[in-house]
């Protein structure tokens, strides 16, 4: 059955909305440095997987098949114990880190590029490619509480804006855009936690 309706005029179904609603609350809980993120962000990434996938952009329904997966693993480590009974604390990458997770997005980019233009009918591979590499390794930066994680979702939502807006995803743009506004804030929160922490 078609669900879809239109809202302001803009085309949209029921499930969209609720992915939408589920991916704005995590984003909001992950600014807050709050265990919710996950959560919701499980939901939000399993419901994005048929909308993107019915999109033909596939990159960005494989990357939502990894997110479920990496927030299982973030899940479990934000709320393990380490040495000292301590939980896992905002810290920043080094400068030889930063170096390697840029290279692996440049690797990341030129092997699904390659496989979307193979094997897909994607009619945006670059941009499908570029996005999906940058979140690969935001995700993971997200799971081990890396503060750089937000300049990765910097860049991706902002691109993705513009790629969701393409595809007649409206509302799924609007998501992004508000992603890329809390993206700003949750920096400067974290780098304000991080640097509290720091001084004390």
């Amino acid at each position: 059955m078609d669900t879809s309706f239109t809202v302001l005029g803009t085309p949209t179904t029921v499930i969209e909305l609720f992915a939408v609603a589920c991916g704005l609350l995590s984003v909001w809980f992950m600014k807050k440095e709050s265990i919710l993120v996950y959560p919701f962000g499980i939901v939000n990434v399993l419901i994005y997987v048929y909308i993107c996938f019915s999109a033909k952009l596939y990159a960005y329904a494989g990357i939502n098949v990894f997110y479920a997966g990496m927030s299982i693993y973030g899940w479990y480590n934000w709320v393990r114990k380490g040495p000292g009974d301590e939980s896992l604390r905002i810290t920043r990458l080094s400068g030889v880190h930063i170096a390697l997770y840029l290279g692996l997005i440049a690797v990341f980019f030129v092997l699904l590029r390659i496989l979307l233009v193979s094997v897909t009918d994607s009619v945006v591979p670059t941009w499908d490619a570029v996005t999906t590499a940058i979140y690969i390794v935001a995700m993971w930066l997200l799971a081990r509480k890396k503060i750089e994680n937000w300049l990765g979702w910097i860049a991706g939502d902002t691109i993705s804006v513009g790629l969701f807006a393409f595809q007649g995803l409206l509302f799924s743009s609007f998501q992004f855009l508000v992603f890329t506004i809390i993206a700003i804030f949750g920096f400067l929160e974290w780098r304000k936690k991080l640097n509290l922490r720091s001084a004390s």
